[in-house]
């Protein structure tokens, strides 16, 4: 029984290979990529999601939205935040970009 598959190229931005629009896939990376962020801090540290919270000064029910990749009630700028609350730095640097339109990722150090 022998089948042929399909093998497609990813984009590198799996939001984008699903189906959203390229702004969409950006800000979508974006966010999961700071979530994932925090997400190993909480790990790190062994923090229950209600410790969590408390550090964050959110409800462990985001810590847990956070956990299982629901980014919608995430701003950009509110898992920066979160970020720092974490005794975390944030830079943003800019640079000119290889293709026609710039994108936009996290280095975490």
């Amino acid at each position: 029984m022998s089948e042929d598959v399909k093998i497609e190229q990813s984009s590198g931005n799996v939001f984008k290979d699903v189906g959203f629009s390229d702004a969409e896939a950006e800000q979508a990376l974006l966010k999961a990529d700071l979530a994932f962020e925090i997400y190993n801090i909480i790990e790190g540290r062994k923090l229950t999601q209600a410790k969590a919270g408390k550090i964050l000064g959110v409800d462990p029910s985001d810590i847990s939205r956070l956990k299982n990749g629901d980014f919608n009630r995430f701003s950009v700028e509110r898992l920066f935040t979160l970020l720092n609350r974490f005794n975390r730095n944030i830079e943003i640097r800019i640079t000119p970009a290889e293709d026609k339109v710039g994108h936009q990722r996290v280095v975490a150090v």
